[in-house]
């Protein structure tokens, strides 16, 4: 097996609730994903769909009244050997902390509450290296300049004098991707990293991201409702809905053969400037996830919802080797229901949008 095929993380059934004085609230039902060296998993869904909840379990980084009722989050290695290390059950050991934050980094929405108003972006930056690395002091400037000009900054030695307030928003963010690098990490979550950008910055961040997962051989998560994000950058999709993951498949299955409704409200949601329709929106909104669903939580929603729908949720139902779908309407006993009319004129130009753009 080469490198690039080689697994690096490996969620499996994850169960995460939040408890508090007057309820409990499920958030992740027994999420599967893995992540394969120098590949993308992209993570998508409306807000309150579970996404974030599953990454930051990876980090450590989940609140105190997070209950882990069941799963397991391995990270692979050449130093863990084929088992690799269970980084929920190393929870407050030294592998953990070596591992969260330096082989697996994470960059934030908002780079203005990622960073420090009140430190200097050099001393930031340094700080961090030093978190990973044993180095002298002008070792960890001379390394913390060449993290600032690897993701854009010009003349770094100079800014690093200067405060987060100095920079634009896209400026701050190559900055928070700058210390988030500082660790050489295997993996980097990028939990909606253009969302707090002016839409003309966007582009630029993702180039960005781009560019050093080619450069530094890294995995990406990216955790997104932007269906744009999926498509530049994924390699492979899981759609989340009330705290599971109700589709996934490579970005052309989820683009270009889409199977359950709920992601074909998404695909008919996104903008088309081009169309004289009016934008579709998934009508309700999603469910509270105090509440256990009965049955298939985006029943509710679903125009296409079957009577079994209500009753019980459908299992993943396999459509090829790379996809699946949770949904009832591929069960053999199902009536057929075909897709929107407008959702099948979407994916036909963007197959062909796709087939030229693979001309060029």
């Amino acid at each position: 097996m080469s490198d690039l095929q080689k697994k690096i993380l490996e969620i499996k059934g994850l169960d995460i609730s939040f408890s508090s004085v007057t309820e409990k609230v499920h958030a992740i039902r027994g999420v599967d994903i893995i992540l394969r060296k120098g590949e993308t998993v992209v993570l998508v869904g409306e807000s309150g769909s579970g996404k974030s909840v599953s990454m930051k379990a990876a980090m450590g980084i989940l609140p105190n009244n997070a209950i882990i009722n069941s799963g397991s989050i391995m990270y692979y290695d050449d130093d863990f050997g084929e088992e690799g290390v269970d980084l929920l059950k190393a929870k407050k050991s030294f592998m953990r902390r070596n591992i969260c934050g330096k082989k697996i980094a994470m960059v934030f929405q908002d780079p203005m509450t990622s960073l420090n108003p009140t430190m200097t972006i050099g001393d930031q930056l340094s700080l961090a290296i030093k978190t990973h690395e044993k180095l002298s002091n002008k070792d960890v400037k001379m390394r913390a300049v060449e993290l600032l000009a690897e993701v854009g900054i010009t003349e770094p030695e100079r800014r690093m004098k200067q405060y987060p307030h100095e920079f634009s928003g896209g400026m701050r963010q190559r900055i928070v991707i700058a210390i988030a690098l500082s660790g050489n990490p295997e993996i980097l979550i990028c939990d909606e990293p253009t969302t707090a950008l002016d839409v003309t910055i966007q582009e630029r961040v993702l180039e960005l991201i781009i560019s050093l997962q080619r450069k530094r051989s890294i995995s990406v998560i990216y955790i997104t409702h932007d269906l744009g994000v999926v498509a530049k950058v994924g390699d492979y999709v899981n759609v989340m809905y009330a705290g599971k993951i109700i589709e996934t498949g490579t970005v052309f299955d989820i683009f270009f053969d889409p199977r359950h409704p709920y992601t074909w409200g998404l695909l008919s949601a996104i903008p088309d400037p081009e169309s004289a329709d009016e934008l579709y929106s998934i009508p309700g909104t999603p469910p509270n996830l105090a509440k256990e669903p009965e049955g298939d939580a985006f029943a509710p929603r679903n125009p296409y919802a079957l009577e079994v729908d209500f009753k019980e949720a459908p299992p993943m139902f396999k459509i090829s080797k790379t996809h699946y779908a949770a949904t009832w309407l591929l069960d053999e006993r199902a009536p057929k229901v075909e897709r929107p009319k407008n959702l099948e004129k979407r994916i036909e130009k963007m197959k062909k949008e796709n087939l030229e753009y693979a001309r060029l």
